[in-house]
């Protein structure tokens, strides 16, 4: 949670967020290249755990039918958040043209109706269906429908939009036709849905006794890990852009590791849930208490709502800081349709990113406690959904 703000907080200060994509290794540079790179796990993780998550519901004794009925209300729920509290936060703006980013918190509320029907089914098929649609959907990646171009241009037709909607990332598209509003899709729905249906299968590894876990996820988290080694070093299958010998050593590493998020290839998946199985494993063997652990553990309580207050946050922190060194302001008030792209005298550097960052953890950790203690202090049903 606290690195996915790392990432968003880049994208509202740094001086390049709106100039060039930090993985370009043509433009970027180490540091920026990583700070982008690191929080490429954050996504992968959410889903995969929201998976793990709603199986241990049914460890605790929750029946199928209840969890079914919990998992589409919550996923109704979180796509409604997603064109509101989640777009206002992103854009500060009302414009009507565009209705929603479409990112990971869509993702998750789809992900979840998917899973409130396959979980009636063995939890060995649902945990093939999630592994074939991780390995096998990079098999799509020849089919592309025509973008579109904005005013004036064709609006795709339906199937175009499924298609978008499925398997196309960073698209846009108006519902019906323009001026209607803008749909924008960041995050298509494969292979995510088959990413939480993996994490479903996974939850089984927590009815196990501890040491017979811990050897598992050595083995399943090593496994990936070295999978993602193998096939990134063949270069022929996993994901649409291949590596390439660099400048140098350390950009040719680069490359190696700078695998597709939108969507997400099978090497991206296998590059980061890997090692974070392996950090599950780790974690498990590492200190209970701390203040450094509680420190973090507090975000983790309450994530959705960490979630949502975030956004805003770092929106709020960019503002200020433009402000108070006179840079321009008008484009944190806009959506993407009224973007013109990077501006003079616009953002910071990434040291100010970093500050900022940490400052918007900071101010976000007494809330996050609050919350965590109302949670753990009361069971009233509609906490469940925060």
């Amino acid at each position: 949670m606290v690195i996915m703000m790392l990432d968003h907080t880049r994208d509202f200060v740094h001086n390049a967020a709106q100039a060039f994509d930090p993985t370009d290794l043509s433009r970027t540079n180490v540091a920026l290249f990583l700070t982008r790179w690191v929080t490429h796990f954050c996504a992968p993780v959410f889903v995969f755990l929201a998976g793990t998550g709603a199986y241990l519901q049914l460890s605790r004794g929750k029946s199928k039918a209840d969890l079914s009925r919990f998992l589409v209300t919550r996923g109704i729920w979180l796509i409604v958040l997603e064109v509101t509290l989640v777009r206002l936060g992103v854009t500060f703006s009302f414009d009507p043209r565009m209705l929603a980013f479409l990112q990971v918190i869509w993702i998750i509320g789809v992900s979840m109706i998917v899973l409130a029907a396959l979980i009636h089914l063995p939890l060995k098929v649902v945990g093939g269906f999630g592994l074939a649609m991780i390995a096998l959907h990079n098999l799509l990646d020849g089919y592309r429908v025509t973008s579109w171009r904005g005013p004036g241009t064709p609006t795709p037709g339906f199937g175009e939009k499924i298609w978008i909607l499925l398997h196309q990332a960073f698209e846009a598209f108006p519902i019906v036709g323009f001026p209607s509003p803008v749909l924008i899709v960041i995050y298509p729905l494969v292979p995510w849905v088959g990413v939480m249906a993996a994490g479903y299968a996974f939850g089984r590894l927590y009815e196990l006794d501890a040491q017979r876990r811990r050897r598992l996820l050595l083995i399943i988290g090593g496994t990936v890990t070295a999978l993602f080694v193998i096939l990134r070093v063949i270069n022929i299958y996993g994901d649409p852009a291949e590596w390439s010998t660099q400048k140098n050593v350390l950009f040719t590493f680069l490359s190696f590791i700078n695998t597709t998020k939108y969507p997400p290839s099978l090497l991206f998946l296998l590059m980061t849930l890997g090692p974070s199985i392996l950090a599950l494993r780790g974690f498990e063997n590492g200190p209970g208490r701390g203040w450094l652990r509680e420190f973090f553990v507090t975000f983790g309580r309450v994530p959705l709502f960490f979630y949502l207050l975030q956004w805003p946050t770092a929106h709020v922190i960019s503002i200020v800081l433009h402000l108070a060194f006179g840079k321009p302001t008008a484009w944190l008030f806009q959506t993407p349709i009224s973007w013109t792209g990077a501006q003079p005298n616009m953002g910071f550097n990434l040291a100010v990113v970093y500050v900022c960052w940490i400052g918007g953890v900071l101010l976000l950790y007494p809330l996050c406690k609050w919350f965590a203690g109302v949670k753990q202090r009361r069971k009233d049903w509609w906490l469940s959904y925060l």
